[in-house]
């Protein structure tokens, strides 16, 4: 009875994760690379509905995954970003003479670790959504694989997220040890008592807003950004832009509004000078520039500052201004 409705809560991630390998089988039996694309698109659009046809407030597999209003419309953003992503694909991998099959089934795969990302409601389904969407960027970012500029973008972020991962790592390791959980609920309550958090958390704390400050390509973790983006092929530069940075801004508002909530003078702190010099570094360290994918690249960097505003504030409008923009980022990058 559990597992039935812990599998209804979950049906779009699962359903999500059976067509991508089901995608990925019809290629291997040779589908076409513009066949498979289509049908990726397709599951997309029915990953979109099965989100909104499923009840609010449910939570699945003892906390570790939550359905609310705000991850429903931040999974939208990210399930329309990879489907147009797809679709600006199609022609130009053909074009480009890497039209291979595993292409839409990689960014279905980084999909699907968005959305466990957004859901997340515990530290570990937190990092294991967020690997799985790192691991399938790692190799689409140098999926043309005789370009050295391509490789070199793939390595680039291949070493960098493994940093970036380690940090968030140890920065888990340290609340647990010190919170004594890594669920969101049961962290919220250990914080709300109105004491003052123990100096490990503080640090674990840092170490986390790092990992996933790296995620977001916030200053002064931004320094893979542009050379990522400017040696993946152009369709992945537009969907690194999009759907991922949506995703981990989602994560990014769930872990400080959600078990950290009570910790807001601890945090804001840090928020604010991060999105401060992300807005002034990604503004002006853009006029400088001849290319068109890292001009792309510090444009996301000085957005993120922006959307950063609103985590800053700390309340719920502010979650609700960071909502907004980034449907309108969404809207800008695709468009």
């Amino acid at each position: 009875m559990f597992l039935t409705s812990d599998l209804l809560t979950v049906l779009p991630e699962l359903f999500l994760a059976c067509s991508a390998i089901g995608l990925l089988m019809f290629g291997v039996f040779g589908a076409g690379t513009r066949l498979v694309s289509l049908a990726a698109i397709v599951v997309c659009a029915i990953t979109l509905v099965l989100i909104w046809a499923q009840p609010e407030g449910a939570r699945a597999f003892s906390g570790l995954f939550e359905k609310d209003p705000f991850g429903d419309f931040m999974k939208t953003l990210v399930m329309l970003g990879s489907g147009v992503a797809i679709l600006m694909s199609i022609r130009y991998i053909e074009h480009e003479g890497m039209a291979r099959f595993e292409f839409p089934v990689l960014i279905l795969f980084a999909t699907l670790g968005m959305l466990m990302m957004i859901s997340a409601n515990d530290l570990m389904s937190l990092y294991l959504g967020l690997e799985i969407q790192s691991l399938s960027l790692y190799v689409i970012a140098a999926f043309r694989r005789d370009a050295l500029r391509s490789s070199e973008a793939g390595l680039k972020y291949f070493v960098l997220g493994a940093l970036s991962s380690g940090m968030l790592l140890y920065g888990i390791s340290l609340i647990y040890g010190f919170a004594g959980s890594t669920n969101f609920s049961d962290l919220a309550s250990v914080f709300s008592g109105g004491e003052a958090p123990s100096l490990g958390v503080i640090v674990g704390l840092v170490f986390v807003i790092s990992g996933l400050a790296f995620k977001i390509s916030a200053v002064p973790f931004h320094m893979w950004t542009p050379d990522v983006y400017e040696g993946s092929p152009t369709p992945v530069t537009a969907f690194f832009a999009s759907a991922p940075k949506i995703a981990a801004m989602a994560l990014t508002v769930r872990v400080l509004m959600g078990p950290f909530a009570d910790l807001v003078e601890q945090w804001q702190q840090i928020v604010v000078f991060v999105a401060i010099a992300s807005m002034v570094l990604g503004s002006l360290a853009a006029i400088a520039q001849q290319n068109i994918k890292r001009l792309m690249a510090y444009s996301s960097i000085g957005h993120v500052g922006y959307a950063l505003v609103g985590l800053a504030a700390g309340s719920s409008e502010g979650i609700r201004g960071v909502a907004i923009y980034m449907a309108i980022y969404l809207v800008i990058v695709e468009i």
